[in-house]
């Protein structure tokens, strides 16, 4: 865990009289464990109670740590930028990159390497100086090596508008609890506005580019990606972005040919856990940025 000196944030209503400081956390330390969720949070360790959710996942940065992410196309992961950069904004490479769809006690309904990232050309990853266009530009998108079959994962679509205000839903696998999905149902939008959110839901180390969620007609739309976390009043206040027109220009540059890798087949329902690798190792390493 880093820690860095005390700074202002520039945005959001609930964060204008706040002092936070940036965490990066990259050490296999627990700080949650299974039995200790938040009331309101499921974990969803049976394979029936993954239906509907089975297109979120769990990414691996070889040798740094785990992220959340989410389907938004057979072969397209959406996840936060700060994931898949260095300390010097450089992207890493795809093939260090590995996504397991559905992940749940080591088991998974799909899984691949990435092939092409594509995060904004002006994100700048600094995380000595948390800014509300940081939080706004924390958006990537992995293009997978092989795609999952929507028959295995359908993937999310993005929510058609910038909301304001109602009921949310996040799911990600925090550190402590990253090896199975945990889903909170209902969560609260606290501030919209700017191109960003404010969001009250349960989330930690690892929750990283997760898919936080909005009823649009009835169906689950991703309205955000959890980016960044503070504390006001001992309570956990989450914040991410504005999706509209952010994703469509990564996906053109995905289109428009990112660097590639080279593709290796897709592995489906393995029963073990390792990184990009294939080394097996101990569920716990997440990564995440937290304004406390």
């Amino acid at each position: 865990m880093l820690t860095f000196d005390f700074l202002k944030p520039s945005y959001g209503a609930l964060l204008s009289s706040l002092l936070i400081f940036v965490v990066m956390l990259i050490s296999p330390q627990i700080m949650h464990s299974a039995d200790t969720l938040a009331k309101d949070l499921d974990r969803l360790d049976r394979r029936a109670e993954l239906i509907g959710w089975e297109a979120v996942g769990r990414i691996d940065i070889k040798g740094k740590g785990t992220c959340s992410g989410a389907l938004i196309a057979a072969d397209l992961v959406l996840t936060a930028a700060h994931c898949v950069v260095d300390d010097q904004s450089n992207k890493v490479p795809a093939s260090d990159l590995y996504f397991r769809a559905g992940l749940r006690n080591g088991d998974f309904i799909a899984s691949s390497k990435g092939l092409r990232v594509a995060v904004p050309a002006d994100y700048h990853f600094n995380p000595k100086k948390i800014t509300g266009n940081m939080v706004r530009r924390d958006v990537a998108v992995i293009q997978l090596a092989n795609p999952i079959p929507n028959a295995l994962a359908q993937p999310f679509l993005i929510h058609s508008a910038m909301i304001s205000k109602g009921e949310l839903a996040v799911a990600s696998y925090g550190q402590g609890r990253n090896g199975t999905l945990s889903v909170q149902r209902a969560c609260n939008i606290l501030y919209a506005g700017r191109g960003l959110f404010d969001f009250d839901c349960d989330i930690t180390f690892g929750s990283s580019g997760a898919p936080v969620f909005a009823l649009d007609g009835g169906r689950k739309r991703i309205v955000s990606v959890v980016s960044a976390m503070s504390s006001r009043d001992g309570r956990t206040i989450g914040h991410g972005m504005s999706l509209i027109d952010i994703v469509t220009d990564l996906k053109r540059e995905i289109a428009n040919g990112s660097p590639a890798v080279a593709t290796k087949p897709m592995v489906m329902r393995r029963s073990v856990v390792g990184d990009a690798s294939g080394e097996k190792r101990k569920v716990g390493n997440s990564k995440f940025i937290s304004a406390n």
